[in-house]
């Protein structure tokens, strides 16, 4: 294999962070100040949540693509979400970029979720560039924050080279960056330019013809499916014939009827794209998230993508109650069925089985909060169903039963620690350790 060679034209960036510590107001500002919206242009906040349960919620639910140019590179960027129910987003999300942006509140610091989304990130061995969002609050304390960071990174067992991690202080809501705390910004130019000057350029194989790792899934009402991804070797052209290697690495012939990539918010079509870029194909209608799509005279398969087990289950019926059919338009098991298994192509975090009857069918999932959020988007699209009570799920290896385990954080006075610690026991916990904290009132 010929050395790799790197695509000095483009950055790949993930941003995670904890929930509502900015990250999509952050991406709203690199958006103004890269030249995407026009000045004076009207555009709502957090144009990055364009779900509408995003916007009731104020959260990010499904990771999202975007692309902005600074200084002749092309940043494309992705916006995960900062809640753990989430993480198969998070996972898929990080498959198709080279380093991360972590987002901490420069008053609340690190966060539990901060901690899982930082986790999945040094795990994937990706160079982190941290970012303390909004110093300008009145109970900011920025260095207490960084040395939380810190502390953190070495808990999480991160590399030498991995806690060497520059640091950007911002605000923003305003949309300044600066390199210290002595001196106020005037925008985000430190950002762009520490992101270009320290996010690894895409590698690839110049001996290598096209692969793309599918790491999510659209639809179009013209084009149909549509296979996002990034390339990670050769180039992608219009109208190419290729194939795609399932999970059990046999072949689907396919052809690219469609090729696009991301230009800010919006699609933009080309007649191919380069190493290292997200691309969309058109025209893929077997493909699933994981699958590898690459050329017919060499058929190689890449590392599936792969997200944390299941760890709760509920039950969706037909509605049997008396007031049945009185709400939504879908109401037959085919049709509900039908509707979640569509969810499975585009949510690998997500895993919908049979319930044993024509009626029922069991998903599973990550949390309640994900179950609740696909219980809503379906109602809201016109379903009516019933749902069960979550389950836990347990495992059953070598006459042995198994059940998930999450760890717990807590932060509270001193005086409240036993209350905390007898409230664990009923629950079958097991105490790691304990950490005096300095808490301050505000």
């Amino acid at each position: 294999m010929s050395s790799l060679v790197k695509n000095t034209r483009m950055r790949n960036i993930a941003i995670i962070a904890h929930v509502d510590h900015g990250k999509t107001t952050l991406v709203d500002a690199m958006f103004r100040q890269s030249g995407l919206i026009r000045a004076g242009q009207e555009i709502d906040d957090r144009i990055m949540d364009n779900l509408e349960l995003e916007r009731e919620r104020g959260i990010t639910i499904a990771a999202k693509n975007c692309a902005v140019n600074w200084k002749g590179t092309k940043i494309n960027i992705l916006d995960t979400p900062g809640h753990a129910d989430f993480g198969g987003e998070v996972e898929r999300a990080l498959a198709m970029v080279d380093a991360a942006l972590l987002l901490v509140d420069a008053s609340e610091g690190p966060l539990p979720q901060t901690r899982f989304v930082l986790k999945k990130t040094l795990e994937a061995g990706l160079k982190v560039i941290v970012v303390i969002n909004k110093i300008d609050r009145q109970d900011a304390r920025p260095n207490e924050v960084l040395n939380e960071i810190y502390d953190l990174f070495i808990d999480l067992d991160a590399t030498e080279e991995q806690l060497e991690f520059p640091l950007i202080y911002a605000i923003g809501r305003e949309g300044i960056a600066q390199k210290g705390l002595e001196q106020r910004g005037e925008d985000l130019r430190p950002l762009f330019d520490t992101i270009v000057e320290q996010v690894p350029p895409p590698s690839y194989d110049p001996d290598e013809p096209f692969q793309m790792l599918v790491a999510d899934l659209g639809y179009s009402d013209y084009l149909g499916r549509l296979a996002i991804g990034r390339v990670v070797n050769g180039w992608a052209r219009s109208n190419d014939s290729v194939v795609c290697l399932d999970a059990l690495e046999q072949q689907i012939s396919l052809k690219v009827s469609k090729l696009q990539v991301y230009e800010g918010l919006k699609l933009q079509e080309t007649e191919c794209a380069e190493p290292g870029d997200i691309v969309v194909l058109a025209g893929v209608e077997e493909v699933k998230i994981g699958d590898t799509i690459c050329t017919h005279d060499s058929p190689k398969p890449l590392k599936r993508i792969k997200v944390e087990e299941p760890t709760v289950s509920m039950r969706f019926t037909i509605n049997t109650s008396p007031f049945a059919g009185t709400e939504g338009k879908y109401v037959q098991a085919s049709k509900v069925g039908e509707r979640l298994f569509k969810e499975t192509l585009r949510n690998v975090a997500i895993q919908v089985e049979d319930g044993g009857d024509r009626e029922s069918f069991v998903v599973k999932g990550r949390g309640e909060f994900q179950m609740a959020i696909l219980i809503e988007t379906m109602r809201r699209e016109g379903f009516e169903f019933c749902v069960g009570r979550p389950e836990v799920i347990y495992r059953h290896r070598n006459g042995a039963t198994y059940e998930p385990m999450e760890h717990l954080f807590v932060d509270c006075k001193e005086n409240f620690i036993g209350i905390v610690l007898s409230g664990g026991v009923s629950h079958r916990h097991q105490r790691y350790g304990y950490h005096e904290l300095l808490l301050c009132g505000v």
